[in-house]
């Protein structure tokens, strides 16, 4: 029984984005344990770290799973490496894939290899805007609501594509 609720950002900005995004919700959507809910548009931003790469494209999933986090995390980073991610280099450096775990149920955790809630997410618009589009509801772990996040975060540079992803 797939019971605990994970949302997922997705980013890429090597080979093809778009394409990168969209076959990372299909192997998501085909994995035994974990079923796929609802997608964001795609969005286009800024890089984060050094600017002399290209913009990222990015979205948030949201899947129910049997999957413990860490056993989820580890989907995760197979699919990345299935997508060409190789882990070396610039922390924000350019990617094929990048999927984070943003939260998992009312989770808090901060191990050695996940920490939940994500970290970094109070401060990326290209994360909270895609969330809201699919949770615009969503209470975060501090109580507020998600708009409250999003009207402190700046939007520049956030552009939406007009290209909705279609699952088959």
């Amino acid at each position: 029984m797939m019971s605990d609720t994970a949302f997922i950002g997705l980013g890429s900005n090597l080979a093809q984005p778009a394409e990168q995004l969209k076959g990372a919700l299909r192997d998501l959507h085909q994995h035994e344990k974990v079923s796929l809910q609802r997608w964001s548009h795609l969005y286009q931003s800024a890089p984060m770290g050094p600017k002399d790469q290209p913009d990222y494209v990015n979205a948030v999933c949201q899947v129910t799973t049997s999957l413990r986090p860490e056993e989820l995390l580890d989907v995760l980073q197979a699919i990345e490496q299935s997508h060409g991610r190789e882990r070396k280099g610039h922390k924000w450096g350019p990617r094929t894939l990048d999927l984070d775990m943003l939260m998992f149920n009312d989770l808090r955790l901060n191990t050695e290899r996940l920490t939940l809630p994500h970290y970094g997410m109070r401060e990326r618009e290209f994360v909270l805007v895609p969330l809201f589009e699919i949770a615009p509801d969503l209470i975060m772990q501090d109580g507020l609501p998600l708009a409250a996040w999003i009207h402190k975060c700046g939007l520049d540079g956030l552009k939406r594509l007009s290209e909705k992803i279609e699952i088959v």
